[in-house]
């Protein structure tokens, strides 16, 4: 990888705040953002509009060979159309971790991730960045938070998105599943590179952790 390009991997598990952060820091630094999670979230999507069994792994390939994941201008098209709002749906997080520790799913993945890093400064975030993708990455951040505190943000995201009929208690277990889910799976679990900078956010506002990476960063 060219070293003189800015390249930065975040990693961390389900409601740390790395997608929020990375988003920040790609704004003040100028750079893209690229959310890894997304590609995931399309494909489970389209999964699941399929009407595909979750653990059909087959079947699951099959609708990946003629499926098409791009960013442009900051939003995720799945098979060219936009589907930022839906991948961020509560039947999505809760399938996506499945989707993901297909091996082949990962491979695909992983080979377009890559060739997006190619040729600009970027900031990408996911479970497997600085340990998989990018580990080569100029700078590497482990995003994470305790489990209560990162179900009770996602559980105040959902209900005030419109899901008042979900409880706090079954965002818990679900933030559960997926981390173990992501933690172990065969094929690049979410795991901390040992020289990423760990960043716990769960006494900490979105800005002050911002803060905290842009120093590191400035700091070389």
């Amino acid at each position: 990888m060219d070293n003189r390009r800015l390249i930065i991997a975040v990693d961390g598990p389900a409601g740390a705040g790395k997608s929020t952060i990375a988003k920040r820091v790609a704004k003040i630094l100028n750079i893209e953002y690229i959310d890894t999670g997304a590609m995931y979230r399309a494909l489970t999507l389209k999964v699941i509009r399929a009407k595909v069994d979750i653990n059909n792994i087959k079947e699951i390939l099959k609708a990946m060979e003629t499926t098409t994941i791009e960013f442009i201008n900051n939003h995720i098209y799945l098979d060219g159309i936009k589907v930022d709002k839906e991948i961020r749906e509560n039947v999505i997080s809760t399938n996506v971790s499945y989707i993901a520790k297909i091996k082949e799913v990962r491979s695909m993945m992983i080979r377009l991730q890559r060739k997006i890093a190619e040729s600009t400064n970027l900031i990408m975030d996911g479970r497997d960045i600085g340990t998989v993708v990018l580990p080569h990455a100029n700078y590497k951040f482990f995003i994470t938070a305790s489990v209560e505190e990162r179900a009770r943000r996602r559980y105040i995201e959902l209900t005030e998105g419109g899901n008042e009929s979900i409880t706090y208690e079954q965002v818990l277990e679900e933030i559960k599943t997926r981390d173990r889910i992501d933690s172990t799976r065969e094929i690049a679990p979410l795991k901390k590179s040992p020289d990423a900078h760990l960043i716990d956010t769960t006494n900490k506002t979105i800005e002050e952790s911002v803060k905290e990476v842009i120093d590191i960063i400035e700091r070389g």
